[in-house]
């Protein structure tokens, strides 16, 4: 399923794309990254190369980010298949092409998905303490409704992974659930269930990674639901947009680290006389590079 390395390679554009038109099906939602189109008996989601940071868009793109993202999403849905069953429409890659034959510029950055409920929580399962979980334990000793034993350091591998899921904010920030909120918006039967599922899908991609020589520090699973209530999973799956990848050679605990993501783009804007709202800064051609560069080197180790 999906293109192999030098195709993907192949196929990377010069400039990035940034908006989608032309298309003869409706356009029925647009998010920080993807746009959505109805198909009638599907959906299809085009991967532009948008990049968001503090919840903005950016007014530059990282050229070909869509189709890293995309084409990774398919090899992870292919490696998890074992485990749930996910969004892809029938036949994919071959509908995929004959539906977007007339542009096929479109094609390594497309996903033809099936039409299904998206449940209204993210599924985020952490396995070191990074990021937001961090600063949470630095100041309650917690994540969450998770008690973690004092003396933690920043990055340090936890004792087992945590399921931390938050909701689903159509603008601003995402929040963190307890259990008894994520019940209470799921039922306690579908909380376990996705609580399970998440936990698994986070070993198996970090397995995966460890092979790369990659830890998964963290990431997050969207689900959604058919008529007769089965679970499928969604959107993407393990990309370094929705997880944190880091270099298993260069970890050490007690620090931040390096991150296969835009994380040169949040450092950049960190030195910035930015107030972090609407319009953002543009950015420099050597740093859209870089995170080029960090997203190809991350789907190469993954897919290689």
């Amino acid at each position: 399923m999906g293109w192999n390395l030098p195709h993907i390679k192949a196929a990377l554009p010069a400039d990035a794309l940034t908006r989608v038109e032309g298309l003869p099906f409706p356009k029925i939602g647009s998010g920080k990254v993807r746009e959505l189109f109805d198909c009638g008996d599907a959906l299809l989601i085009i991967a532009t190369d948008r990049l968001s940071a503090f919840d903005v868009i950016l007014p530059d793109g990282i050229p070909g980010k869509g189709i890293l993202l995309t084409q990774l999403s398919l090899w992870w849905f292919e490696r998890t298949a074992a485990l749930t069953p996910n969004h892809l429409f029938p036949n994919h890659d071959a509908e995929v092409a004959r539906r977007l034959r007339d542009w096929p510029q479109l094609q390594g950055r497309a996903m033809l998905a099936r039409k299904l409920r998206p449940l209204p929580v993210e599924a985020v399962v952490r396995g070191y303490l990074a990021g937001s979980g961090w600063k949470e334990y630095r100041q309650y000793g917690r994540v969450i409704d998770h008690v973690l034993a004092p003396g933690l350091r920043e990055s340090e591998k936890l004792p087992a992974p945590l399921f931390t899921p938050t909701s689903k904010a159509k603008a601003g920030h995402d929040e963190p659930l307890t259990a008894a909120q994520t019940t209470s918006l799921l039922g306690a039967q579908r909380y376990v269930e996705v609580r399970d599922l998440s936990l698994c899908l986070y070993e198996l991609g970090a397995k995966e990674a460890a092979r790369a020589g990659l830890l998964l520090a963290d990431t997050k699973f969207e689900f959604g639901t058919d008529e007769a209530g089965k679970l499928f999973l969604i959107d993407e799956a393990l990309t370094p947009d929705s997880s944190r990848y880091w270099p298993a050679a260069d970890y050490a605990p007690g620090r931040a680290q390096h991150a296969f993501d835009k994380q040169y783009v949040r450092d950049y804007l960190e030195t910035l006389d930015w107030n972090k709202t609407a319009p953002g800064p543009r950015l420099p051609p050597e740093l859209i590079k870089q995170t080029q560069a960090r997203y190809w080197e991350a789907l190469e180790r993954l897919m290689g």
